[in-house]
């Protein structure tokens, strides 16, 4: 097989896969006759190939995958006016202790955020698939270790943590919070805009933590790459 012909196998697998695809079962389609540097070289030209269009291939946690570009969403959500869930402010810093300072317990964001977390916040992240629980501390109650999972990673359109903002100062830590907000806003794989299918976050710890139930950040999830339409 030639280049040509390798590089249009890829590109059709990686459009009509429902979720991204990873080096690994790309070799599957070519029954293990290229290898994983020379499925990469052609990954990459495919990235030259797509430049400069509306939908590019991009590299996340758990594979490769095709999306639309940022600059294409104000178009595609014409598409799908739904309005999206609205999250708090507190959601997203919760979020983004996990990711920092993950394995972390509820005890231990609560110390960091200095108020008490509704485990319905922490159930919310569960339900969509942004974290888990890996373990638990061994200490008194054995309380849960909660960890950001690929999903979150593939979500926010990255291949993996270091590639968020140090959070070194206040503005380091406005800098995450924006990146986080913004990535989980991307536009969707292939051009459709998806909204996130879970409720909207009841209020949170009114009496506790007031001033959150006042600040609201809307938010879209990147959808999982679409498979086609049927005919």
């Amino acid at each position: 097989m030639n280049t040509m012909d390798a590089k249009r196998v890829l590109e059709t697998a990686l459009i009509c896969a429902p979720q991204p695809l990873h080096v690994r079962e790309m070799e599957v389609l070519f029954d293990g006759a290229l290898t994983a540097d020379t499925l990469k070289r052609l990954l990459q030209q495919l990235q030259d190939d797509w430049a400069g269009r509306g939908v590019e291939l991009i590299h996340v946690a758990t594979g490769w995958r095709f999306q639309s570009r940022p600059e294409m969403r104000e178009f595609l959500d014409r598409l799908h006016p739904e309005k999206p869930p609205k999250y708090t402010r507190a959601t997203l810093e919760t979020l983004a202790i996990i990711a920092y300072r993950q394995p972390v317990t509820r005890g231990d964001m609560e110390d960091i955020r200095g108020v008490t977390i509704n485990s319905l916040l922490l159930k919310q992240l569960e339900d969509r698939g942004w974290v888990e629980v890996i373990g638990h501390r061994e200490t008194v109650g054995r309380p849960a270790l909660f960890a950001t999972t690929r999903q979150f990673l593939d979500d926010l359109g990255v291949e993996s943590l270091d590639q968020l903002p140090t959070m070194n100062s206040s503005e380091g830590e406005q800098a995450m919070l924006e990146q986080i907000e913004f990535g989980l806003s991307e536009p969707s794989p292939m051009g459709e805009s998806l909204v996130v299918q879970t409720e909207v976050e009841p209020a949170v710890d009114a009496e506790v933590d007031p001033i959150e139930t006042d600040i609201e950040i809307e938010i879209e999830a990147v959808a999982a790459p679409v498979g086609p339409s049927p005919i």
